[in-house]
């Protein structure tokens, strides 16, 4: 193991610095022009996830429209996650080389390429290649994001601006159902057609606002600093290990030839590029550097468990409140208020209190300590549970996971070199969606095994056990179709007594977690900001002229 101080502290800050060294001395604020990028930013994380969660509510209506296979709808949902994962790392890195200004602009474009192909697409391969084209912009958005943050802010101020961020994204997972169900009914097209209004939003940012400095190199200086080789193994790699995981369970059984191939092949790809970065190349992509500090390992260990819990309450909570409650896609929505609408002020409050003592650990600590409490207190949930009682029962996880991720980006940012500061966050970004994506897989198998078990507790059911088990959004839809008897209070039970066990697993994922954190370091956040990229200001403008933007 590696000595673990940053670079940063060590390293003289009038070679990076922008700003005169006295002046970070004084109580920072931020400026117009940096609060009106933040807003943006705000916005677009909205759009985001906005769209990513509101797209599975309306499929089946988009499946009935162009006459879509069950198949060819999976994928139109999937890849837009597929792509929004894989290509996150690339734009940052891109980002560094070219600047981040146009390759901010060129996410902001394919997410708008994206909702124009797939809002006026007339079969399921235009609907696709749109999703994917989007996703690639949202990744772009969402990494880059991230980043931007770093280079608007101090690192002590960083927690209460991350927190809010994503605050928003929190707001934009719950409201996406609820509008994607409102439009469902009307014109499904329009979940593709209301992003525009936030594309306009960040494009006239991009153009008014975001400028930043940059520093100058020739083209064949940039093209001669891209990792060729490297981002093709990435892409190709995390791409063949994330294609199994969608489709394993759904498309084809987890013991299947076509799932473990692609999942092997992926794993062996991820450990060459991992030798390739740290032997071979120059030019990384990725700094190896980053993996071998105790403190930014431990944090990405918790992005992942961050990234799969959220999305395994996300995804799963709301089959409850439709399969069991038997509400429609907007009243669930509603009902994940108690959730999703904690993690943003717990977030913020996190984030706020890390500014102010200038300390991380135990934001980390407590957020998994209260996120393990509240998931071991979900498996309390059953078919007749009250309103009251799941209000409760929902809050407390939420508050816990809202802590975790300003703690956890404080916690990476004070361990790392500053110039491996945004790599590090593209990483952040990286392994929180890479968690996503797992979570949903893993929730789906243990559900589903636990599910064709509890089924075949019931004699009337269990022929149907694994056709019932299979598919537990298409399950939503046969319970609300039966008659109310018995079967329906029986397959209702099972389906609670399953998504038991899925909260249980998260709960002794979370509680692990936890006691990896125990590993986190204690870095100063009392940092100088230092960027090669930060913005420029109003004063500035007499010198712009001279200084190249990005």
């Amino acid at each position: 193991m590696s000595n673990e101080k940053p670079l940063n502290q060590s390293r003289n800050s009038e070679n990076e610095n922008f700003n005169d060294h006295d002046e970070m001395k004084q109580p920072w604020k931020i400026s117009k022009r940096g609060l009106l990028i933040f807003v943006t930013i705000c916005v677009l994380t909205l759009m985001v996830a906005l769209d990513s969660t509101s797209i599975g509510v309306v499929l089946p209506f988009i499946s009935r429209t162009i006459n879509s296979s069950a198949i060819e709808t999976f994928w139109a949902g999937t890849g837009f996650l597929l792509c929004s994962t894989v290509f996150q790392p690339t734009f940052v890195s891109f980002s560094e080389i070219f600047g981040r200004r146009p390759l901010f602009s060129i996410a902001i474009l394919f997410f708008l390429v994206g909702a124009i192909v797939a809002g006026v697409s007339q079969n399921a391969g235009q609907l696709l290649v749109g999703r994917c084209i989007q996703g690639m912009g949202g990744g772009g958005i969402s990494a880059i994001t991230e980043v931007l943050i770093a280079d608007l802010v101090p690192l002590r101020q960083r927690g209460q601006y991350y927190g809010i961020m994503n605050g928003t994204w929190s707001i934009g997972s719950v409201c996406g159902p609820i509008i994607g169900g409102a439009f469902a009914s009307a014109n499904w097209r329009w979940v593709f057609y209301i992003n525009f209004p936030f594309i306009g939003i960040g494009i006239v940012c991009v153009i008014f606002f975001l400028r930043l400095h940059f520093i100058p190199t020739s083209l064949s200086e940039k093209l001669r600093r891209i990792d060729y080789i490297g981002t093709v193994i990435f892409i190709g790699s995390t791409t063949s290990f994330l294609i199994p995981l969608s489709w394993g369970g759904v498309m084809y059984d987890w013991n299947s030839w076509r799932t473990l191939v692609p999942l092997i092949i992926g794993v062996v790809g991820c450990l060459g590029f991992g030798v390739y970065e740290a032997y071979v190349t120059s030019a990384l992509i990725i700094p190896v550097a980053l993996f071998r500090n105790r403190t930014t390992t431990v944090s990405f260990t918790g992005a992942i468990s961050s990234g799969l819990l959220v999305w395994c309450i996300v995804y799963y909570m709301p089959l409850y409140f439709e399969a069991v409650k038997e509400y429609s896609p907007v009243v669930t929505g509603v009902a994940m208020f108690p959730l999703t609408f904690t993690v943003a002020p717990a977030g913020i409050v996190a984030g706020v209190l890390i500014t102010k003592f200038g300390k991380y650990r135990w934001a980390i600590w407590s957020g998994w300590s209260i996120a393990t409490l509240g998931l071991g207190i979900m498996c309390l949930l059953e078919v007749h549970t009250s309103i009251v009682k799941w209000v409760f029962l929902n809050l407390i996880s939420g508050i816990g996971l809202g802590f975790i991720f300003p703690s956890i980006a404080s916690a990476i940012q004070a361990s790392v070199s500053r110039e491996n500061v945004p790599m590090a966050l593209a990483m952040f970004s990286f392994f929180r969606s890479l968690g996503q994506a797992i979570g949903v897989a893993i929730g789906g198998a243990v559900f589903q095994n636990q599910m064709v078990k509890n089924l075949r507790d019931y004699p009337s059911l269990a022929p149907h056990a694994q056709e019932y088990a299979a598919d537990a959004t298409g399950l939503v839809q046969i319970i609300k179709a039966m008659s109310y008897n018995q079967d329906k209070l029986d397959i209702q039970q099972a389906y609670t007594d399953s998504l038991r066990i899925v909260w249980a697993v998260c709960c002794g994922l979370s509680g692990a977690t936890l006691l990896v954190s125990l590993l986190t370091r204690s870095y100063s956040i009392d940092q100088d900001q230092a960027t090669n990229q930060g913005v420029i200001e109003k004063h500035e403008r007499k010198v712009e002229d001279a200084s190249p933007v990005a």
